[in-house]
């Protein structure tokens, strides 16, 4: 195959630049594919990210494919990678231009997809002033009139956190609450158990919260846990295990349950900043270049 690399990094946001940077300097033949959509691409600004602290998520990752690139045994491509097939030292990826490459060694660092409420407004709003995160935003909207879409497990939690951030918090529970309204007692919060009609916003900044009933609650701001999926479908088709919450399990070598098979960032983890995907990236990149090391020594790694 004239397309063979040793590692193939499926996926080129910050964990698969971080694995492609540590590679290089590694000497590793790499190359990274990816599509080209971030999932905090939505985002105006990337916070809590050490020395690059509320720049855009764009301009931090152009910046990081310059100085991946500069490292002449690494690579990339704009596309996606549809078929996965082989085994540990021999895996053959294809993507949709139809091109297919070989490698010994495959990272998936592919992150999540947001399902987000099906509320008008919603998308347009989303990483502007609907966030997930107060780690990632809650300074930046601190004290403001804030609202939370949340209901059943957690909620009692993550409502004691985002007290932190604001004095002025609103709980859209959207139907009647599935906890005991009493826990939250301490937090002076208001509960609305109203469904939730629509989020009033201009141009993605939130104005209010319009109600079923026709009331409005007014707000800026609105935290909200999406429902996470794996964004790539093959790393289930190989027979990659997920974890309960359905994560991506690795061991302590970021591998797979399939041997030879690695995964590193937001695919792993419900930690989702900057910062945790490029450690984790660095690592990733980290553990393959000792895998393949141990295998010239004829050291084979058997994870899971």
């Amino acid at each position: 195959m004239s397309n063979s690399y040793e590692v193939i990094i499926i996926g080129g946001s910050y964990a698969g630049l971080s694995a492609g940077m540590t590679l290089g300097r590694a000497l590793r033949r790499t190359l990274i594919i990816d599509g080209g959509e971030p999932c905090n691409r939505y985002a105006p600004a990337s916070h809590n990210f050490i020395t690059h602290d509320g720049e855009a998520p764009g301009t931090i990752a152009d910046a990081a494919r310059r100085q991946v690139l500069a490292y002449a045994t690494v690579a990339l491509v704009r596309d996606r990678a549809v078929e996965l097939s082989g085994e540990d030292g021999k895996f053959s990826v294809t993507t949709t231009a139809g091109e297919r490459y070989g490698a010994k060694k495959l990272l998936f660092a592919t992150g999540l997809h947001d399902g987000l409420p099906d509320i008008p407004g919603m998308q347009e709003c989303w990483g502007k002033s609907v966030v997930h995160c107060p780690y990632c935003h809650g300074y930046e909207i601190r004290e403001q009139p804030t609202g939370i879409l949340m209901n059943g497990e957690h909620t009692v939690n993550m409502v004691q956190l985002i007290r932190n951030w604001t004095s002025d918090l609103t709980l859209f529970t959207n139907g009647p609450a599935a906890f005991d309204p009493a826990d939250l007692e301490a937090c002076e919060v208001r509960i609305v158990q109203e469904p939730v009609r629509e989020l009033l916003h201009e141009g993605g900044q939130l104005t209010g919260v319009a109600l079923a009933s026709g009331t409005q609650e007014a707000i800026t701001a609105l935290y909200l846990h999406p429902e996470l999926r794996q964004k790539c479908p093959l790393p289930e088709e190989a027979g990659c295990e997920l974890t309960e919450h359905g994560m991506l399990h690795v061991d302590e070598f970021d591998m797979t349950s399939v041997t030879g098979i690695y995964a590193a960032g937001d695919c792993t983890t419900r930690m989702r900043t900057v910062s945790f995907a490029t450690g984790a990236g660095t690592r990733a990149g980290a553990m393959i270049n000792h895998a393949l090391v141990m295998e010239h020594f004829g050291v084979k790694h058997v994870g899971g």
